[in-house]
């Protein structure tokens, strides 16, 4: 790994194991419509630094979109990762439930928060995107003009 914070985690049942390097050491959450269907919350996630992420066991991945795919045990269904499928991209925001104390970090943003209910209110400081702020910032990547 390449200096970054090392994380290795598990999902509930310990079928499958996860081990990476953070990209950076921070937490982010995610409260589109997909992803509270898919955690049943908002998706508190970890962004994997390119390359780091290797998974062991029962993974089960399904193609959530024209450009991402969401990973689940086959076992118990605790969510993996999200990954951003565009050619030329290697990006996972992977699931901070599988890490002992979500990884040891903050929280530094919230993305999709004009779809978040109205009794979600993480405190701190930290970057708050609409969707179409956020979407904004990934569009080159899902047109495939950026890596």
């Amino acid at each position: 790994m390449t200096g970054a914070k090392a994380l290795s985690g598990q999902c509930l049942c310990g079928a499958v194991t996860v081990t990476m390097e953070a990209r950076q050491p921070e937490l982010h959450a995610c409260h589109c419509d997909m992803c509270r269907r898919w955690t049943g919350s908002a998706f508190l996630e970890i962004d994997a630094a390119p390359g780091t992420i290797k998974a062991m066991g029962p993974v089960k991945v399904f193609t959530s979109s024209d450009w991402a795919e969401r990973a689940h045990c086959d076992t118990c269904g605790t969510p993996l990762w999200y990954h951003l499928t565009v050619p030329g991209t290697d990006h996972y925001s992977v699931s901070a439930g599988l890490f002992d104390n979500l990884g040891g970090f903050a929280l530094t943003k919230e993305i999709y928060v004009d779809q978040k209910p109205k009794g979600f209110a993480y405190a701190g400081d930290h970057l708050r995107q609409t969707k179409a702020e956020f979407m904004a910032t990934i569009a080159p990547q899902i047109a495939g003009e950026e890596k």
